[in-house]
């Protein structure tokens, strides 16, 4: 049963009408999670009794630094199973990712600049978590580089895998620098063996936009998924009938 399922995945067709099926939930699903996270962090939350309101800015920060750590994985992992078996939607899914990733880890940086001039003095520090960060992020700018600078799909398909799986090291030395070397950037103080160190009223928003941003994404990556796979099966009789309903 798995394998049939596992299978049916590597079918264009079927990818495509079980995106098409599902990107309207996990869009609303988004939305809704979304504005409720946003309530709750930037009105109903109180401020931090050190950072005061600037603190507020965590609920895109966390978010977004998370999905950036997070999409590179899935996009790893689509790419290995593009590689090991040859499936051409595991390519497409690792290419869809990407831009979604890259945007993520832009987002995250440019939010960790902007929380670090007021907290620590800068916008820029060669941070560990910092410098890790920006090395993913050129990551997935060279992911999107070596498919664009390579005209034939196949050539590209396993030359930017290789470079995803290559660079899926860079993971975990993001999620675990703050505990390895002495870094600025504080402690993990939402995923980690204890309890959250976060009251609930700020903690539940923050899980809020981390579920938000996890459909969001997943919603995004749905939906370009639908365009890369027309665009590489754009010669087959399928499409010409899905495109005429």
């Amino acid at each position: 049963m798995a394998w049939t399922w596992f299978h049916r995945l590597a079918s264009p067709p079927h990818v495509y009408r079980l995106a098409e099926r599902l990107t309207p939930w996990f869009a609303w699903s988004s939305a809704l999670l979304i504005l409720a996270g946003l309530y709750g962090g930037l009105v109903l939350a109180p401020p931090d009794y050190q950072q005061g309101e600037g603190f507020r800015i965590i609920y895109v920060h966390a978010p977004s630094a998370w999905m950036s750590l997070m999409v590179y994985t899935v996009m790893a992992v689509a790419a290995a199973v593009g590689l090991i078996w040859r499936m051409k939607v595991a390519h497409a899914v690792a290419a869809s990712c990407a831009p979604v990733g890259a945007s993520f880890t832009l987002a995250a940086l440019v939010t960790g600049s902007l929380w670090g001039r007021p907290m620590w003095g800068t916008y820029w520090e060669w941070d560990p978590r910092l410098t890790s960060e920006l090395i993913l992020l050129f990551l997935y700018l060279g992911y999107m580089g070596l498919r664009s600078a390579t005209e034939d799909v196949q050539r590209a398909d396993r030359a930017s895998a290789v470079l995803a799986v290559v660079g899926v090291v860079n993971v975990p030395i993001i999620h675990y620098s703050v505990l390895w070397w002495n870094s600025l950037h504080q402690a993990p103080s939402v995923m980690k063996l204890d309890k959250p160190s976060m009251p609930l009223d700020m903690l539940v928003p923050l899980l809020l936009m981390l579920l938000g941003f996890t459909l969001y994404f997943v919603a995004i990556l749905l939906m370009r998924l639908r365009g890369e796979v027309l665009s590489r099966e754009r010669n087959a009789s399928w499409v010409k009938e899905a495109l005429s309903r």
